[in-house]
């Protein structure tokens, strides 16, 4: 997962960014049976939610090549409630309150 932000300007104060960019190049979910497209969707917008809500340190670029320390989720959880989970996880690891390892 690599993670940048746009918008700062060379030798001076960066202001507010104006994207941040989440790419994710593989998510893999062992053990779950949602579908991976409502999976990306929820995350997608739980975690734009998370951005908007309570932002994110203005110290990054950061790049993460995995996320761990996931609270156990159970199996049976739907498609939504996994991709919220997950955009949690992740906004912790970048709010520097998860568990994020490169």
């Amino acid at each position: 997962m690599g993670v940048t932000r746009s918008g700062g300007t060379a030798g001076g104060p960066a202001p507010a960014p104006r994207e941040i960019r989440v790419d994710i190049g593989e998510l893999v979910l062992d053990g779950f049976r949602a579908d991976a497209d409502r999976v990306a969707a929820a995350f997608e917008h739980e975690l734009t939610r998370l951005v908007r809500e309570r932002g994110v340190p203005a110290d990054g670029p950061w790049t993460a090549d995995v996320l761990s320390g996931l609270p156990p989720l159970p199996a049976g959880l739907s498609a939504r409630r996994l991709g919220q989970e997950l955009a949690r996880a992740v906004h912790e690891g970048l709010s520097g309150r998860g568990e994020v390892t490169s």
